[in-house]
């Protein structure tokens, strides 16, 4: 039979050990736990996501009708947003179909804009003819405009220009998804880039509010 003092003792001991485990309980609870995904730092984007609240540098440009067309004009909306030019070959026409791929599979055509990253050569002919190649006519917004204005906007968006090359061109040839709220959110390489994984990415930040 237990004596006096070891009952104490034992009731101590269970009463600290309650305690202990309610300690333990209440920490986990108080902190956030990361998500399996934060954790093993996964993302939701099968493109490259990119810094959160980074804005797209706006710019206002002339499509292949000779309308004006601001990114601000698309505010709203998802806006798929690439540089190409007419004569770069392979390069620009599988981005260009991949793009078209993507509108495809999508259920609405998304906003796509085409900035022109060697305005001297691409003439409205040669631009007309490269969109009919690629089956994007009347699908996209092909912009160009000054040498100075256009070399400003590929500065802003880290697009090397023709004149450097198609080496120097296909290392920074990309698609970039700017959400609803104007903000650069989604980056696709050449070697991410596929159909399935454009339009998946688009369908996620349509899903997005368009304001906070």
């Amino acid at each position: 039979m237990l004596r006096r003092p070891q009952i104490a003792l034992l009731a101590l001991a269970t009463a600290l050990a309650l305690a202990l485990a309610l300690v333990v309980i209440l920490r986990g609870s108080s902190g956030r736990s990361p998500s399996v995904s934060e954790a093993s730092g996964g993302s939701r984007f099968e493109g490259a996501a990119l810094p959160a609240g980074l804005p797209a540098p706006e710019f206002t440009l002339t499509d292949q009708l000779g309308r004006p067309v601001s990114l601000a004009d698309y505010r709203g909306q998802v806006t798929v947003l690439t540089f190409l030019y007419s004569g770069c070959g392979a390069t620009c026409v599988l981005i260009a179909q991949q793009i078209r791929g993507a509108i495809d599979e999508l259920h609405g055509t998304p906003a796509v804009l085409v900035v022109s990253a060697d305005p001297t050569a691409d003439t409205p002919t040669r631009v007309q003819r490269f969109l009919a190649q690629v089956s994007l006519t009347g699908r996209v917004r092909y912009l160009t405009g000054s040498p100075a204005r256009l070399r400003a906007i590929r500065r802003a968006y880290r697009i090397a220009p023709a004149s450097d090359g198609a080496a120097a061109f296909q290392r920074t040839a990309s698609v970039l998804l700017v959400d609803r709220r104007g903000r650069e959110r989604v980056l696709f390489g050449l070697e991410q880039l596929t159909p399935e994984s454009l339009a998946h990415d688009i369908g996620r930040l349509d899903g997005e509010p368009a304001h906070p």
